[in-house]
């Protein structure tokens, strides 16, 4: 319910907003785009999804069947959400997207394929789609995550995530942007 949820009182950020690139731990040049909504990026996050490590998928997503993936992707990727994709050169290395609950509040959800995690990418894109958020005018940002998931946690909090919520498995965490014109 989004009347109940809980935000921090103080805003995080600025964050910086894509298009941008950096090198990864890994030395990989990575580059974080918004979702052009070209067929190319659609059928590359088809890939990534359907290539993504079963034991890396939470609370059901991201689906495993293809049919299911691109059924899914439909959903988020519609004009009324916000996607943000990390590019490995023709291939997604992770995405992630806020999608409207309410009026004012956006989930956000993130996924790094596994051969790209623990590189920094995941901060990127984070932080490059809470800065698309804002220059969007998105002020509060909210997410799931199982509290044994300890590098992920970690994650949220380094960007400036607070947890306000918790059932037995999941913690609730959120997130209010700073102001921008």
């Amino acid at each position: 319910m989004t009347g109940d949820r809980r935000y921090p009182e103080a805003a995080s950020g600025p964050f910086e907003e894509p298009p941008l690139s950096f090198t990864d731990r890994e030395d990989r040049k990575i580059e974080i785009r918004p979702y052009d909504g070209s067929t190319a990026a659609f059928e590359a996050l088809v890939e990534m999804y359907t290539a993504f490590d079963p034991a890396d998928r939470a609370q059901g997503i991201p689906p495993g069947k293809e049919s299911r993936v691109r059924t899914w992707l439909e959903g988020i990727l519609s004009e009324d959400c916000l996607n943000v994709i990390a590019w490995d050169g023709e291939t997604v290395a992770g995405h992630s997207t806020l999608v409207p609950d309410g009026d004012d509040d956006y989930e956000l959800a993130i996924f790094v394929l596994q051969a790209y995690q623990e590189a920094g990418i995941g901060t990127h894109l984070i932080e490059s789609l809470l800065g698309y958020g804002a220059t969007h005018g998105i002020h509060k940002v909210w997410l799931t995550v199982e509290r044994w998931n300890h590098p992920a946690v970690s994650l949220y909090e380094k960007v400036g995530f607070e947890t306000t919520g918790a059932e037995s498995f999941e913690l609730e965490m959120a997130i209010r942007l700073g102001e921008t014109d």
